[in-house]
């Protein structure tokens, strides 16, 4: 029996369809699951997608986070399900207080869309396992509130318990505090990250990388080492 991933869409996704195709390409079997529903409909895992929910009024995900699924979504976390968060789904997992800290408007002030190198600070996660310590990444970028802030002490407390689940190399794209990516609980079943994995799951249509254009895969990693500790578990 295949290991069952639920993909929530809300009014405004974007990345819904890609989460899930990602999610096949990684062996498990993708669950639509729908925001006005109270229904996991039995799954393994959730992915929170990216895009725009409820068109980013008020905050990004701000809204989303008081979806009627996310009361779901709260209590499976908290029973231990793997949940990811991609960049507004990011927003909503700490609009929803599941991890710590917050995402506001770029530094600059304008969207950034770019193939963003990152490195792998926690192998420990649900998510993130089946990477090294260290590794260095490439997954697509595309963000307009993807500056991650948190207070002095949330900052020292993520350096020091290594909460830390990817930090950008090379260029911090938007401002974000300690170069941060993306950043995993305290019991590493829940990860947000603002770059997109769904976007380098597949030859031809991921990443350049030094081998031939468009041939990253770095993001299919992120969902296979979910399916890995779900049947380890």
């Amino acid at each position: 029996m295949s290991t069952r991933v639920g993909v929530v869409t809300f009014p405004g996704s974007l990345d819904d369809r890609d989460a899930q195709r990602a999610v096949r390409f990684a062996g498990g079997e993708a669950v639509a699951l729908w925001h006005g529903d109270h229904d996991l409909q039995g799954v393994d895992a959730v992915v929170l997608p990216g895009g725009f929910s409820y068109g980013d009024y008020l905050r990004c995900g701000a809204i989303a986070s008081h979806s009627p699924i996310m009361r779901e979504v709260v209590a499976a976390a908290e029973r231990g399900v793997p949940v990811l968060g991609i960049c507004n789904g990011f927003q909503m997992l700490t609009e929803a207080h599941l991890l710590p800290g917050g995402l506001i408007r770029n530094d600059h002030g304008s969207f950034v869309c770019r193939d963003q190198v990152l490195r792998v600070e926690n192998t420990s996660t649900a998510w993130t396992n089946g990477y090294t310590e260290g590794q260095e990444i490439t997954i697509p970028l595309k963000n307009g509130e993807g500056g991650y802030i948190a207070s002095a002490e949330t900052l020292e407390r993520l350096e020091g318990e290594g909460l830390v689940a990817f930090r950008y190399v090379g260029v911090n794209p938007n401002g974000s505090l300690d170069d941060i990516a993306g950043v995993t609980n305290e019991r590493g079943n829940v990860v947000g990250l603002m770059p997109h994995p769904e976007h380098a799951v597949e030859a031809g249509f991921g990443p350049d990388t030094a081998l031939a254009m468009r041939s990253g895969v770095d993001g299919l990693t992120m969902f296979a080492s979910a399916l890995r500790s779900l049947l380890a578990a």
